[in-house]
């Protein structure tokens, strides 16, 4: 569980602290590292500026101390700004495999769960108050990670951390202006001495019942699962290393990871079965059924009488068309062999050293480099527009006269879409390769009694291969144009040696060589650099008489100076362009930056002001790709009139330049990303599909609205502006959408946060905060999917904002267009750009009490609780607010309760041989943005949908259970979601999370009961 305390920083590790003996200026205890410890140790003092001592302090004298939210290396000294701590004894009492496990379950953080997000590129990112990973800084021991957009926490073994520090407020002038939301300090373990191996492997016990989703599937042919499953295992096994030489002068540690992750099949779970959707407002919920995805081909004339009808080949395996719709054969489930959990494998492998070369300075350094590969199955469909011959041997005569007419038996060719899945058991990988490393250097160290120093950098490097699967359109027209006979068919019109002939006429065509010959892979390869050096100096001026009359300790200075580079090369091969589009790019981007700090103690313990301090910064930033010098800064204020209480305050300001991916996104055009292929025109006709044919209906949005889009009244419900007439990058029968060619601007930001810290002296062992966070983005940058626009662009009734990026083609106003030709009209936009303003308010509750049981041992309760009052902003000048606080759908995508928190309360016994901690985890109510009665996000009507409306709260309970068997072995068995709840069900899930899971799987535990075994032995 995690927490926060006024005081100062405890011993992580060593015997239990009793919270309330420890006075605000205690000193710093130095935290033993015993691998037996229980979950129930007095924790890293989290609401101060969070400072510890290294683990072997006795080692060297030079060791920094490590500080989060400052520079200034004061041990003793109370933050201004609220932070979080999570300890090395949270992390096991979690079982966590991956560091985004542990960070998930802070309110303060935006769960990003890309384990079982089916579309994830692999990588781990954190998003602070869910305003984005690029506005969340992430370190290493106090040093950046890597560059902002390719960063991958998951380089960081869980195993490995000492803590994990969250400072959820602005800290720009420290550490530089991406600290907008905030910051996480990984805290790891290094200058190790002995053999350690960690071992943790876990898997998912679930009883699969019937849902409201179980008879819905059955119905429409498809299966769902029942009964008792064990799957999804998950293995994380560490081997640390470390030894001292030249007493204690060096210290050399090594560590060695291995993750492996089973998949679990969206088909594998009793509320996946189907995916779910209501086709209208208040419909009864329905599977969805996807055309595309049909076992046995779907065909769609595009001329003569059967214009844009969906005929399905006879599932019984005669050559006849049957209209599209639910039943075996005729529909499949397109999502079954999606990934619920997706199946990954990890290698991390790094060292550290340091070396004492005087009393006053230290040589230090480090490396880790790491390797994942994931992928995700996708259905292997043989899709796109073709000319089709009429005399093709594969085509019944009553076939032939459906798509042909007349033309029926001669060599004249005619204009169809053809979707036709080759088997549920050809379904076809998109992979992702991320690799990388991350190196240090340095030295630091003292001048005197009063200065310290730290000179060094980082070297960083992500390198990602993306490997999707798609159609090659060329190979796909040579083999539907046959020739021959039936029984000895020939590709008619190429001289490719390796064509296929595709038999697309008749039901369950699985032929090996036709999916190797149409279906083709293609990579794009991405590589980010960083290059960040930096030298700081702190000093303490009180030794020279520089202290406040009123105060003990005097002014506190911190100086630095930074220089960062960031690179981002993308390139891809021949396939990948010619069928996806894009260009190859090279973007650079540099920054010099100084910056100075101050900490003034005014006055101590008086009488009514046991503390009043006010502190600064200032940084100044000047980057390569903007003419202008940015500048960041913070004043913080202090006041506890007595020990028992404190207030405090906190004020930022920061100006952030878009990082080299986001200029990158902002204006690499790329024809493949996000939502391609799955928007219809929404001044087009509606379609309906019945068993007397199809039926053109009113088109979804008003005449006026599509005037504002640049369409014209004459062409407004044309059946030629239904993009099945065109030709998209992955052949289906939707619209074009195109991402980037925007110009990415800086952003600015200001940032506030004020707070009471109360650890009165009549009840022992009890620590509380309150603190207020405000934050402001102007001109705030970001990607936008092409809902932004669309929706937008009805929601506001034609508000030409939104309605610019739905760009017509002129003349026949069609948002259609061949990808490969880069087209310059016909599609939609997306991609990243500046718009208006992004908010977030609310409170955090932070709480921790030790409650003495003398002989018997201690019980420790922790609480960490959020209450959000606004999370959105403002999409334009003319539009009103949006807060999406509790709230989802119509672009509501934060997905925040308005109130969510984690109680933990832990039994340890006096000498630490067993503990027990059970944790409550509570998520409040989200609903349905259509029923809040704010017209800014959608709600005309609090009661305009009256089903699945609604996610009540929920609440998870997770056991730990900790054995010290001995010195050197420790065993721990942990149960999470200890009752095995199922995950609540949300209708249209990918519209709301980006997940066809019918829930929310970053917010729900979604896959069932977690049970874990884990281990440490020291050799």
């Amino acid at each position: 569980m995690i927490w926060a305390t006024p005081g100062v920083a405890q011993d992580a590790a060593a015997g239990p602290v009793a919270p309330a003996q420890a006075p605000v200026q205690a000193p710093v205890q130095a935290p033993a590292q015993d691998s037996a410890n229980t979950p129930a140790q007095a924790k890293v003092q989290a609401d101060a500026t969070t400072a510890v001592a290294p683990a072997n302090a006795d080692s060297g004298a030079n060791q920094s101390i490590v500080v989060t939210g400052s520079r200034i290396q004061r041990p003793n000294t109370t933050s201004a700004a609220p932070i979080t701590s999570v300890t090395s004894q949270d992390i096991r009492a979690q079982a966590a495999v991956n560091v985004e496990d542990v960070l998930n379950r802070l309110p303060q953080v935006a769960p990003d769960s890309q384990q079982t997000y089916a579309d994830s590129d692999g990588r781990q990112r954190i998003k602070l108050r869910s305003l984005g990973f690029e506005r969340t800084l992430v370190l290493i021991d106090g040093k950046r990670i890597g560059t902002q957009n390719g960063q991958d926490v998951g380089i960081i073994p869980a195993t490995l951390l000492e803590r994990v520090d969250v400072l959820t407020g602005g800290a720009s002038s420290v550490y530089g202006s991406d600290a907008v939301a905030g910051v996480v300090n990984f805290i790891l373990k290094k200058d190790f001495e002995g053999i350690q191996l960690d071992g943790n492997y876990n898997f998912y016990n679930h009883n699969n019942k019937d849902t409201v989703v179980s008879p819905l599937a059955r119905a429409a042919g498809f299966n769902s699962v029942r009964g008792l499953t064990n799957d999804g295992g998950r293995a994380d096994l560490t081997l640390t290393a470390g030894k001292k030489f030249f007493d204690g002068k060096l210290r050399i540690s090594g560590f060695a990871n291995y993750k492996h992750t089973d998949p679990v099949l969206l088909s594998d779970r009793s509320n996946t079965g189907c995916y779910l959707t209501q086709t209208s407002l208040n419909a009864p919920i329905s599977c969805g059924l996807t055309p595309s995805s049909s076992t046995s081909g779907l065909v769609t004339p595009l001329s003569g009488a059967n214009k844009d009808a969906q005929f399905v080949n006879n599932p019984n395996g005669s050559r006849t068309f049957v209209p599209f719709g639910a039943g075996p054969g005729n529909a499949s489930n397109y999502f079954n062999n999606y990934s619920y959990q997706r199946p990954s494998e990890r290698i991390n492998a790094g060292g550290f050293v340091s070396f004492d070369i005087s009393p006053n300075a230290e040589l230090y350094g480090s490396g880790i480099w790491f390797r994942d590969k994931s992928y995700t199955n996708y259905p292997g469909i043989a899709g796109g527009n073709v000319q089709v011959n009429c005399n093709n041997p594969f085509l019944s005569g009553s076939q032939a006269t459906a798509i042909c007419g007349a033309a029926a038996g001669t060599a004249t060719t005619a204009p169809i879409n053809i979707a036709y899945r080759l088997g549920d058991n050809n379904d076809q990988p998109d992979t992702y390769l991320n690799t990388g490393a991350r190196f240090t250097a340095g030295i630091r160290g003292k001048v005197g009694s009063a200065w310290t120093y730290d000179v060094g950098g980082v070297y960083a490097r992500n390198h990602q291969d993306y490997t999707p699967t798609f159609v090659n359109s060329t190979r796909l027209q040579n083999s539907i144009n046959v020739g021959g006979t039936l029984a000895a068919p020939t590709c008619a019109t190429t001289a490719d040696a390796g064509c296929v002939p595709f038999d697309a006429f008749s039901a369950g065509n699985t032929n090996p060589a036709l999916v190797n010959y149409l279906l083709n892979t293609g990579t794009a390869v991405t590589t980010g650099t960083l290059y960040d050096v930096q030298a700081n100096v702190t000093g303490d001026l009180g030794k020279y008489g520089i202290t406040s009359p009123f105060a003990e300790q005097g002014i506190a200075i911190a100086l630095g100076t930074e220089y960062r580079k960031d690179t981002l090369k993308s390139t891809a091969d021949a396939a990948y362009r010619g069928a996806l589009g894009g260009t190859d790019s090279y973007l650079k981007q540099d920054v010099w930056e100084a910056n100075a700090e101050l900490q003034v103690p005014l006055v101590e313990h008086k009488r009514f002001a046991d503390l009043l301090q006010v502190n600064g910064g200032y940084r100044l930033s000047k980057y390569s790709s903007n003419p202008d010098t940015f500048n960041t800064w913070k004043v913080e204020g202090i006041y506890a009139p007595v020990s028992d209480l404190t207030f405090r305050a906190s004020f930022n300001k920061a100006q952030r330049a878009p990082t080299v991916t986001e200029i990158r996104q902002a204006t690499n055009i790329d024809f493949a990303s996000g939502g391609a292929g799955t928007f219809s025109d929404f001044c087009a006709p509606t379609v309906t599909n019945g068993p007397n044919g199809v039926t053109f209906g009113a088109p979804v949005a008003s005449r006026d609205v599509c005037r504002a889009t640049g369409l014209s009244d004459a062409l407004y419900g044309s059946q030629s502006l239904l993009c099945s007439n065109g030709t998209t990058p992955n052949g289906s029968a939707a619209c074009t959408v195109r991402s980037g060619g925007f110009t990415a601007e800086p952003e600015t930001a200001y940032t506030q946060t004020y707070g009471l810290i109360v650890k009165p002296r009549f009840v022992r062992g009890l620590f509380f905060s309150v603190d207020r966070y405000r934050i402001k983005i102007n001109d705030s940058l970001g990607f936008n999917d092409y809902s932004y626009y669309t929706d937008g662009c009805q929601r506001s009734n034609g508000d030409a904002f939104f309605c610019q990026g739905i760009v017509r083609n002129p003349g026949t106003g069609t948002l259609f267009s061949n990808a490969s030709t880069n087209p310059t009209t016909g599609f939609i936009r997306q991609g990243t750009t500046n718009y208006y303003t992004s908010i977030a308010r609310g409170y955090d509750f932070q709480a921790q009490y030790t409650m003495d049981l003398a002989t018997v041992g201690k019980i420790d309760w922790n609480f960490n609780g959020s209450l959000t009052t606004f999370a959105g902003g403002q999409d334009s000048p003319v539009q009103p607010q949006r807060n999406c606080a509790g709230y989802y759908g119509n672009g509501c995508g934060q997905l925040i309760p308005k109130w969510s928190h984690g109680l933990r309360a832990t039994y340890t016994t006096v000498g630490r041989g067993f503990s027990a901690s059970f944790n409550w985890r509570y998520v409040g109510s989200l609903t349905n943005a259509d029923n809040s009665g704010d017209p800014a996000i959608g709600g005309t009507d609090a009661r305009a949908r009256t089903s699945y409306y609604r996610v009540a709260p929920q609440s998870y309970f997770d056991l730990a259970l900790n054995f010290a068997i001995a010195k050197q072995f420790s065993l721990r068995l942990i149960a999470n979601n200890l009752f095995d709840k199922n995950p609540p069900i949300v209708v249209d899930s990918y519209n709301v999370a980006l997940a066809r899971t019918n829930t929310i799987p970053s917010r729900y535990d979604s896959l069932g009961r977690n049970i874990a075994i884990g281990t440490t032995i020291k050799f």
